[in-house]
């Protein structure tokens, strides 16, 4: 396209540049709809206004404008004075309204402000009556807005001083730069400290308003810290700094909920970390219990019977041995009648590592997506008996038998004649399977009526590198043994309705119930919604911090579909994840 005519290439010239654009352009149009839609976007009213104030700007800028006075709020100030005694009767009275209204007030500060480019604040002089011999004294002065200033004081143990006890990142006090930790506070708008408590001064600085002046004594300059690496955490545990008798500063603490991400701003104090929400735009950090002091109180407060009451969750009623249909089953788990009779062994390799996943305080994680052509991560489903596990792996098997799949269990009973070795088991002897168990080579196992059957390591790998979504239930005090580097799972709890709405919906429904292997169900009764309801109020309580998603099964529908979103994203967006899978 040639060149346009520009004039003088002056910008005022751009009303003129626009106005001729159409007719220039004419010539390199095909289309009559190219050329009126031109014509049209050309011609647009609110185009040419606004390159019309465009042009006036820059003429006003051209002329470097000054102001003709530096007092228009007095002046206002004055002439209101000078209205209100000729009365308020037509002009005079709207005049009179107009200068009286908050933004018209506003407006003539700012340009004072600007007008005498007094931006920097107003210091109080140094007091006349400082010794020379003194020690070096700061007088500072912060303006105080709505957040807290981001600092806690304590007491020395031995001189009674009042000192700054730490600075809260990215909070006022950090930003000024002016204030820092072993500072000693003299005064504050002029009011002594050393007489004081640090619940006194805390007094005073909330009940202060706009600027605060503190006279601080430097402490011993010490060398800038390195700058600390971005750190993020996941929360296991929900934390309200009000309800914390221990926190130093209540006002100072941060507020969290179980599954929240955190970037830890400070470790410098042993026991009180500062760290601010990820997601949130607000710089200022606030004060957690660090994980150290976490893991202690957490570990103090536990009873002896909680070890048993999780030992005796993941023994809880379940659905029985076997349903199969075309490579598909469910877990093996004893149900209530039958463990009487038999004996689970739902068993996992015990290490430190996994134990310290049983105190929940935080979980150092970093970003992760799956790369294009990359294994799938592996998808573990838990939840009570009865609440759909087995309809919602069904009708993701059914979707898309292409892209999702289950393992193949193993087990030490005989083949039967309709059965095909490595379609609806791996059939191995019983002293092979005594030996894998001891080799650790098993998620999960049990023994029924004398045969063990088990969920292999193997089985788990060989979907995964058929490069499917393996989808697997299992007890939820496995999932510490499935959380490794090479699965990166994602934990799904399927949870209960309230039982309300559980009698409503699962009136004709039937939960399994089998002695025999061969699959037979029964209407559930009062007793398993209640027991429903319960076993999963204890698994959200002892293992929620180990869940990524939770989907009510209120209706089957709408929970498989939430369900099914759920891991298209866990496919395509970014997720948080241990930072320790990333290292393996």
């Amino acid at each position: 396209m040639p060149a346009l005519a520009t004039g003088s290439g002056n910008d005022s010239d751009l009303y003129e540049l626009l106005s001729a654009l159409p007719s220039q352009l004419q010539p390199h149009v095909d289309s009559p709809d190219d050329s009126t839609f031109i014509h049209n976007m050309f011609g647009e009213r609110s185009l040419h206004l606004l390159v019309k104030i465009h042009e006036r700007l820059q003429h006003y800028e051209d002329r470097s404008p000054a102001p003709v006075l530096e007092s228009a709020g007095s002046l206002a100030t004055d002439l209101s004075e000078e209205l209100q005694v000729k009365g308020a009767s037509g002009g005079i009275g709207e005049l009179l309204k107009l200068l009286d209204k908050p933004h018209v007030k506003s407006l003539l500060s700012v340009h004072d402000t600007v007008a005498q480019k007094s931006y920097d604040p107003n210091l109080p002089p140094l007091p006349d009556d400082i010794d020379d011999d003194e020690e070096s004294v700061k007088i500072i002065r912060l303006v105080k807005n709505k957040e807290p200033l981001g600092a806690t004081i304590k007491c020395d143990e031995h001189t009674g001083a009042i000192l700054v006890a730490r600075i809260m990142r990215g909070g006022a006090a950090d930003r000024s730069g002016l204030i820092h930790v072993g500072d000693e506070l003299r005064e504050v708008n002029g009011i002594p400290v050393d007489d004081k408590k640090p619940d006194e001064i805390l007094r005073i600085l909330a009940q202060s308003q706009g600027a605060i002046t503190f006279k601080i004594i430097p402490g011993i300059k010490e060398e800038a810290p390195s700058k600390e690496p971005k750190m993020f955490v996941k929360t296991l545990f929900d934390y309200e700094p009000a309800e914390d008798k221990a926190i130093p500063c209540k006002e100072a603490g941060l507020t969290f909920k179980r599954g929240d991400i955190l970037q830890i701003m400070s470790q410098d104090d042993a026991t009180w970390w500062q760290a601010k929400h990820d997601s949130h735009a607000n710089p200022r950090a606030g004060l957690i219990p660090s994980k150290q002091f976490q893991e202690r109180r957490f570990a103090l407060r536990q009873p002896a019977a909680h070890v048993f009451q999780a030992q005796k969750i993941s023994s809880r009623k379940s659905y029985d041995i076997a349903i199969e249909f075309a490579g598909f089953r469910r877990s093996f788990r004893l149900s209530r009648r039958d463990k009487k009779t038999n004996k689970s062994m739902y068993e996992c390799k015990k290490s430190e590592q996994y134990d310290m996943a049983d105190v929940p305080t935080y979980e150092e994680v970093t970003p992760h997506c799956r790369q294009s052509g990359a294994k799938h991560r592996l998808v573990v489903l838990v939840g009570p008996t009865g609440v759909g596990l087995n309809e919602l792996k069904r009708k993701l098997l059914i979707s898309d038998p292409q892209h999702f799949s289950v393992t193949v269990p193993h087990t030490s009973r005989p083949k039967r004649n309709q059965e095909i070795d490595g379609v609806e088991y791996h059939f191995i002897s019983k002293n092979i399977f005594e030996t894998d168990i001891q080799n650790n080579k098993f998620v999960e196992h049990g023994e029924y009526n004398g045969n063990y059957y088990g969920t292999s390591l193997d089985s788990v790998h060989s979907v995964l590198s058929k490069n499917k979504v393996c989808l697997l239930d299992v007890q939820p005090h496995m999932i510490k043994h499935l959380r490794r580097a090479e699965f990166k799972p994602y934990v799904v709890f399927v949870k209960p309705p309230p039982i309300e709405r559980l009698r409503e919906t699962r009136r004709n429904a039937k939960v399994i119930s089998d002695k025999d292997d061969k699959g037979s169900a029964k209407p559930f009764s009062e007793e398993d919604f209640l027991e429903m309801v319960s076993t999963g109020q204890q698994m959200e309580s002892q293992y929620g911090h180990l869940f990524e998603k939770v989907i009510v099964n209120d209706d089957l529908t709408a929970a498989f579909s939430e369900l099914k979103v759920a891991l298209k994203k866990v496919e395509t967006d970014t997720h948080w994840i241990p930072i320790r899978w990333t290292h393996s």
